[in-house]
């Protein structure tokens, strides 16, 4: 009986196997790689003797030689040799002029030549490059066979130029296994890299753009399911924004009703004094529900972020300015394109730059940006803000109690506001007093 297969099958493309995956595609292409080379480049190191063929060639020759008179064995010696294989034939051992080593008894392949020959008594030397002496050049591969007269046959090839030392084939091993390591790495890590880079795109688009689309679900399955659970977490925050704007927006629209009940009252209200300090709250109160109901529908917050020309806007609206008679100045650059929601930065610092007219004096613009950032610095020469009041002034609703009046002062969203633009681009608002009097209102976004 077979046991039961379970329902949930374990995914094959995690990053644990694409470890292993890419750990055994190193290794085989470095035995790949290895075997080219070897049938490129021969062999690895100066063959042994055993793999020059001289062995089989040697003993053909030697067995015609030694079955001919000693007149005709010089000549068929000096036919059987050309530019890689030489023979000679001699009559004595000492003609040969060998190296001097402690055993040139060719063990290694000794049998396999005497079974050739047919002679199993026969003296066999061998000699190999690295026997001769260092400062002869004519270094080569040996075999000198004694004849059954006594007379002997040396055969000899040349070593091979191309043949490597030992430092040079670990040389080549070494640089075989970190290339193909680090080829096969690059891709590997580019597989798994890819991802995590839309990931991180992903989730900084989604801080600077609230509607931006849900992030693609692709790469091993790690990294699929924490994009699901993104996905899952932005379109959660999305419904809790869109449910939240609508109940407060909801509640501020309601609160118009007995604000016009109170108003119609308030006529008949025969104290003059009694109904005028009724109509200034009313106002008040309506002014604020006005101002909440304009926060909380927000249009721009639907807008999707476009390339637009930074510098141009803060020109447009310091010309509009000084046609209305106000006199603003600008410093700065003339072009600075910037990827974001245009008319959420344009309200925001409409209210920054017209916090800076009422309250301040000599109101000035100026922009500054690098390869990473955008500043943005509005400056006047007012009495600034007391330091504790410096980081409150941005929550909703809480003005200084110089103020208060609806004229000037008005509800206390607009900072509040300007901020919230300012960190759904990524950026920071800060306020500080300037030195000699005044307020620097300082608007720092990315560019990146």
């Amino acid at each position: 009986m077979k046991p039961a297969r379970s329902g949930t099958q374990r995914p094959r493309d995690t990053v644990a196997r694409w470890i292993a995956l890419t750990t055994m595609i190193a290794m085989l292409t470095l035995l790949a790689l290895n075997e080219l080379f070897s049938l490129l480049a021969g062999a690895w190191a100066r063959p042994p003797l055993m793999e020059t063929g001289l062995m089989e060639k040697a003993a053909a020759i030697t067995r015609i030689i030694d079955s001919v008179a000693p007149e005709q064995r010089p000549a068929i010696a000096a036919a059987a040799s050309d530019q890689a294989f030489n023979a000679h034939w001699l009559q004595r051992h000492e003609e040969a002029r060998l190296p001097v080593i402690d055993d040139p008894e060719f063990s290694e392949g000794s049998a396999l030549l005497r079974q050739q020959l047919g002679r199993p008594d026969a003296r066999i030397e061998a000699y190999e490059p690295g026997d001769w002496p260092a400062d002869q050049p004519d270094a080569r591969y040996a075999v000198i066979i004694e004849l059954a007269d006594h007379s002997w046959v040396i055969f000899s090839v040349p070593s091979r130029s191309w043949g490597l030392g030992e430092w040079a084939r670990n040389g080549i091993i070494i640089a075989l296994i970190l290339l193909s390591t680090l080829i096969v790495a690059l891709i590997a890590t580019r597989h798994l890299a890819a991802p995590l880079e839309r990931f991180a795109e992903g989730a900084r688009r989604f801080g600077v753009d609230h509607q931006a689309p849900p992030i693609p679900v692709i790469g091993p399955h790690e990294i699929r399911q924490a994009i699901l659970a993104f996905n899952a977490m932005q379109a959660q925050l999305k419904h809790f924004l869109q449910d939240r704007t609508q109940m407060l927006a909801a509640i501020s629209h309601d609160l118009r009703a007995p604000l016009t009940r109170m108003r119609l009252r308030g006529e008949f209200i025969e104290d003059a004094e009694q109904q005028s300090r009724l109509f200034r709250d009313v106002d008040e109160m309506q002014a604020m529900v006005n101002s909440a109901l304009e926060f909380f529908r927000d249009d721009a917050r639907l807008e999707h972020a476009t390339a637009f020309d930074l510098a141009e806007l803060l020109h447009t609206l310091v010309d509009d300015l000084k046609d209305a008679g106000t006199e603003v100045g600008f410093e700065g650059a003339q072009r600075l394109v910037y990827v974001g929601r245009p008319i959420g930065i344009k309200r925001a610092l409409v209210n920054l730059i017209d916090n800076a007219i009422k309250y301040g004096g000599e109101p000035t613009v100026r922009l500054e940006a690098d390869a990473h950032r955008v500043d943005i610095r509005i400056l006047d020469r007012g009495p600034g803000i007391a330091a504790q009041y410096l980081e409150q002034v941005f929550t909703p609703f809480f003005r200084i109690e110089g103020s208060r009046n609806k004229h000037t002062g008005g509800v206390g969203l607009g900072l509040s506001a300007a901020r919230a633009t300012v960190l759904e681009h990524g950026g920071t608002l800060t306020l500080r007093n300037r030195k000699g009097g005044g307020l620097e209102a300082r608007v720092s976004l990315p560019l990146d």
